[in-house]
């Protein structure tokens, strides 16, 4: 089967704090032959992690890594780095997905009130401006 997965699926699988669940989630992952895990997913997957679980930002960098490391996870895996490359440097990984996807839609200036996020990108060599 290959299945498109939601949030609470990548959730129950890393965290396991509804052992019933967590067990369905890790053998429907390990079954698939494709697993296909949209940006939205990742990017509410770091953020319940975070926010929910009061996970470390390398703890869900990591559970990222192990997923991106899955022979049957498809992902946009350049959006997925730039969306890591901005969590590992003490931001939001939405940032970096939406600065790259922006990128890639034709947008060649990343704007935000976010200060922290602008002086992450910038420092990563992306042009960035702070409204």
């Amino acid at each position: 089967m290959k299945v498109s997965v939601d949030t609470n699926v990548l959730v129950r699988a890393a965290v396991c704090d509804d052992p019933a669940q967590a067990s369905i989630a890790a053998k429907v992952l390990a079954d698939a032959e494709l697993i296909a895990v949209a940006l939205p997913c990742l990017c509410e997957f770091v953020w319940v992690l975070l926010r929910v679980y009061g996970l470390q930002p390398s703890d869900a960098a990591a559970a990222i890594r192990v997923l991106l490391a899955a022979a049957n996870v498809e992902v946009n895996r350049p959006a997925v780095e730039a969306g890591l490359s901005v969590l590992e440097t003490g931001g939001d990984f939405a940032d970096g997905v939406i600065a790259h996807e922006g990128n890639w839609l034709g947008g060649e200036t990343f704007v935000s009130f976010d200060k922290r996020a602008v002086s992450l990108l910038t420092a990563q060599g992306h042009s960035a401006r702070l409204l």
